[in-house]
């Protein structure tokens, strides 16, 4: 029998039963449909989370103090005083995969400008610390390294905390706004980076020189965190090493002893959140798969009911000459085109929920063509598979014994 005989016929014995064929692609549409959305938001949020760290600089490099635990009490980490100045010079002139680094320490206070206030983060670093961080300067310029070594008191404003202390749009350059009880000169203002995917705001901060936070803010002679640059991305992973062996001598860290600080790359973060997200889709890939299987066992079902109510169909096309294999033909396709059917409306039903979710969480939308092609095939293939028995049930059938069928 030629295909295009066995696909009317499959067609035409699909349309005279329209609800159940209809129900029967239900569990293959929700199926497939899920393994698109959740393909397509896995991708998209690996390649936004990564866009969003590469915002940070893709080969930065942080230095942080590590929790400790002194007789039962965890020491928080802005609290410990062992990070110098010196570990910060030391990497300087020894790490030769490091471009450039800056130490760095925050303060939290209320910033007032005229009738408007804010609660205001303080980040004080060097002249390096924009470069460090990809932060480019929107208005005005930077603070010079003279201000930095005598501490003066200037600062660059992130848009978020622009929006809030001039919210009618007027340049904040020249300005002077009072930090706590500290009046500042604004002398430059930040380009926009917005926020990331944990809802932290790359915009909500004030940067001034590490001098002035250190000095005339905290009154400390210690640093909280060191933040570098290496000299590509590919030598982040060398220059980590550097620096765990510069900081492992700089703190005499015995080698049975934990260290008291931590290095981190954003390489590093980014691999694991790499990793996270490729297990998370995994995970919820393999539980829509769930559907399929049972959408492929509706099919068989189905296909069971099928065969018993045409046995007497079966028994006249035998009569008539049709071969077993013809018989095996025409409800393979019929199960074939079952899952066919269902598994393009899912593909679509799939790909328009992507776009809705990622259009309303303001997501990039991406299409994986993986996942389509191979949820295509899935579906040809649960066809074939859940359909073949049902379909050589049917061309077993004795001819008389089908004729006489009631």
């Amino acid at each position: 029998m030629k295909i295009k005989n066995l696909i009317k016929i499959a067609w035409n014995a699909l349309l005279l039963n329209k609800k159940r064929a209809v129900l029967t692609m239900l569990g293959i549409i929700i199926g497939i449909s899920s393994v698109v959305l959740m393909v397509s938001l896995g991708q998209s949020s690996t390649v936004i989370i990564g866009n969003q760290f590469s915002g940070l600089g893709t080969n930065l490099i942080m230095v942080s103090n590590v929790r400790k635990d002194v007789m039962g009490v965890v020491v928080g980490t802005e609290n410990m005083k062992n990070m110098k100045l010196r570990d910060v010079e030391v990497i300087r002139k020894r790490a030769r995969h490091i471009a450039k680094v800056t130490p760095c320490v925050t303060s939290m206070e209320q910033i007032v400008c005229g009738s408007h206030n804010c609660p205001g983060i303080m980040m004080g670093a060097n002249v390096d610390y924009l470069d460090i961080s990809n932060s480019k300067i929107a208005k005005g310029r930077t603070f010079t390294v003279q201000e930095e070594e005598t501490a003066a008191k200037v600062c660059i404003l992130g848009q978020t905390v622009i929006k809030s202390l001039f919210p009618n749009g007027e340049n904040p350059v020249g300005k002077e706004v009072r930090f706590g009880k500290m009046p500042m000169t604004v002398i430059g203002t930040i380009a926009e980076k917005g926020k990331n995917m944990t809802g932290d705001d790359y915009d909500d901060i004030i940067i001034a020189p590490y001098t002035t936070v250190q000095k005339r803010l905290l009154n400390i002679d210690y640093i909280h965190m060191i933040m570098a640059s290496a000299t590509t991305e590919e030598a982040s992973e060398d220059a980590v090493k550097e620096i765990n062996s510069i900081m492992t001598q700089m703190h005499k860290i015995k080698p049975d002893s934990d260290p008291d600080f931590e290095v981190t790359s954003l390489k590093q973060i980014l691999e694991m959140m790499g990793t996270i997200m490729a297990v998370l889709s995994a995970f919820l890939v393999a539980i829509a798969a769930i559907s399929l299987i049972v959408g492929g066992i509706g099919i068989m079902n189905i296909m069971y009911v099928t065969v018993t109510e045409r046995t007497r169909e079966i028994g006249l096309r035998r009569s008539l000459g049709a071969r077993n294999k013809d018989i095996l033909r025409q409800f393979l396709f019929e199960s074939a085109m079952l899952s066919l059917a269902g598994g393009i409306i899912g593909i679509i039903v799939g790909l328009l929920l992507s776009a809705l979710i990622l259009f309303v969480f303001d997501m990039g939308f991406m299409v994986s063509i993986t996942a389509v092609v191979v949820s295509f095939v899935v579906c040809v293939t649960i066809g074939i598979f859940f359909g073949w028995y049902p379909a050589k049930k049917a061309a077993a059938l004795d001819p008389i014994t089908a004729l006489r069928y009631e």
